[in-house]
Formats: structure tokens, sequence, C-alpha cells
């Protein structure tokens, strides 16, 4: 399939291209997990030093703000404060505080926040595994995972904890298959299960500093993102055979996909672009479109409405990139 590059300096929005602003944006929002809720047709934005858990409408952009986490008036690029990591579980949203280290339960409805739960470590990820109603809570300063049961009234309790040498680094649930998936912090990743919680495979994923993961569960494929530019698909029905290899551009951290279209995004804080990739039906990958991004971006997601979702982070806002390439899954 022929690509298409477009032209423009780092940070302009281009004309196919709109931009959320979000509260207290002043001096600048340090961004690490972004997501897309189906369920709630929100994209999910933890938003660090300003202590807001921020949910935008794709389609009309309006933005719903629930307050109440650690907050800091000062920005130095990172996100190493406040709120990094959100997940929607059984109708109520779940996030990790990472200055007061706490795993914090909400209702998105009423941006209610309700009980918080002292996690062993500075957190990374959450993510909920359906099959065993539980939250896994990435803590890659302790090189684990800790586990939390959900009562039937949503409240967290821990119950376990993962030794991951060498990491977390991303995590990704595979309900199909019964496994998660997470890296190793240079050149492998590793497959859980999520009854027996045993890592039961390790596959070489090519790269030097293992950033970027995101799953085709229905195809098994599971997507690798290096911070030093390549992204590789893995087969993980075939021991995590690897299918294809590309590169273009770096410093990558959070990776987006739409399954239904079978296009993978990347936005990099090296080369301050935004990478559109296609996979086919054979798991291959070709480029569609490289555009510039903001600097120091290093997160995207994607919607179910053929948008990719780009942070900037020094101005503290979110770029909806529309996504004009066909299905490469045809």
């Amino acid at each position: 399939m022929a690509c298409s590059k477009s032209a423009g300096l780092p940070g302009v929005v281009q004309a196919d291209a709109a931009t959320v602003s979000l509260p207290d944006t002043p001096p600048g929002i340090g961004f690490d997990d972004l997501r897309y809720s189906p369920g709630l047709h929100r994209v999910l934005a933890p938003s660090g030093r300003s202590g807001r858990i921020n949910l935008i409408d794709p389609v009309n952009l309006q933005i719903q703000s629930i307050s109440g986490f650690s907050a800091t008036a000062e920005y130095t690029g990172g996100h190493d404060d406040g709120p990094t990591s959100v997940e929607e579980a059984l109708g109520k949203l779940y996030a990790t505080d990472r200055t007061t280290r706490t795993l914090v339960a909400m209702d998105p409805k009423t941006g209610h926040l309700g009980l918080r739960v002292k996690l062993a470590a500075e957190p990374d990820y959450v993510r909920f595994v359906p099959d065993t109603r539980e939250l896994w809570v990435t803590e890659p300063s302790a090189d684990q995972i800790e586990i939390f049961a959900l009562s039937p009234e949503g409240d967290p309790s821990a119950v376990a904890t993962i030794p991951v040498e060498n990491g977390p680094e991303s995590l990704v649930v595979d309900s199909v298959r019964g496994r998660a998936y997470t890296h190793r912090w240079q050149r492998s990743t590793l497959a859980l299960d999520l009854r027996t919680r045993a890592v039961v495979a390790e596959w070489p994923n090519g790269c030097a500093a293992s950033r970027g993961i995101a799953l085709d569960e229905r195809r098994g494929w599971l997507f690798s993102g290096c911070n030093e530019g390549p992204v590789l698909v893995l087969d993980v029905a075939h021991d995590g055979r690897i299918l294809s290899r590309v590169q273009e551009g770096s410093g990558f951290d959070v990776i987006g996909y739409n399954a239904g279209l079978g296009h993978l995004y990347l936005a990099g804080s090296v080369c301050s672009c935004l990478v559109m990739l296609g996979v086919d039906p054979k798991g291959q990958l070709t480029l569609l479109e490289r555009r510039s991004a903001p600097p120091r971006t290093h997160c995207v997601t994607a919607d179910d409405a053929g948008n990719a979702w780009v942070c900037d982070p020094d101005r503290g806002r979110l770029l909806r990139v529309r996504d004009r390439h066909p299905s490469t899954l045809n």
C-alpha cells in the first residue's frame, strides 16, 4: 500500500486535527497512560500534575473533569505526579495516584471518588482482568505486579503480587487466551497466565528499550513498541513469532491500535512525529502516514470513530487526528 507523508512544523495543528485543552493546563501536564473506553465512549486522560482524570467525548470534544487527586503547580516535563493511569471496570473507574501511591475508585457518572487503597510501591499501569474480577497494577520500582480482587461492590483489596525482574513495562490483557502480556525493560516480552499468575512464556521483542504494547485480541497479534523506534508484530498463538518489523521515527512510549481498521499509531518525542501503520491479514506492517506532532509527545490512543488521539504534554492538551486511510485488513 502506498504511504503518504504530511509536512508541517512540530506542534502545529493541521487541518484535519482538532485540539482539546484540558483544565488547569498551565504550565503543562505530564501525561503517561492514555486510553479509550468503548463502554463510556470517552477518551480517558489521566492528567498527572493537574490532579485530574479527564474524560473527553470524541465527537463533540466536551470534557468531564474529575478532580481530587494529588496536584502540583510545578511542571518539569515528566509524569511523576498525580493520576497517571486509569481503567474502566464493572461500571467504575480505577486510577493510580503516583504521588500518594494509591489506587482510587470513582464513579464516572457523578465524578465521586470512593475507596482509596494503598499500593505496595509506585504504580505505573492499572488494567482489569474480567474473568477473575481483578485489577493488576504494574509497579516497576519494585519489579512486580500487584493484584487486587474486586468485591461485589467494586472495592479493591490486595491479594497477591507477581515478581517481574527488570520490569514490568506496559500491560495488556488477553481474555481470549487467558493471558496478560508485559515487557521487560530490554529485549523481551512476557506472557502471564491470568489464573495461575505464572510467567508461561518469554519472547524476544527486538527492543533495546521496551515501551508500548497493544493487542489485536481476535487475531492474536501483539504489538511491541521500542523507544528507539522499531515496532514489531508478535504472533501470540505461535510462541511469539515475529511477523513483521518496521521503524518510522523514535521516542515512542504509549501506542494505540484500532482493531477495526488494522491501524497502529505511534507518537514520538525524538522525531516529534505521529506515525500511522497498517497491518494486513498476514500481520505485515506498512507505513500509511507520518506527520509532525508536538515536541515531547510520547503517547497516543485510538477511539472507535476513526481518530487517533495524541498527547501534547507541554501545552496540556490532546490532539484529535482523523485517520482517513481505509482498512488494511480486507
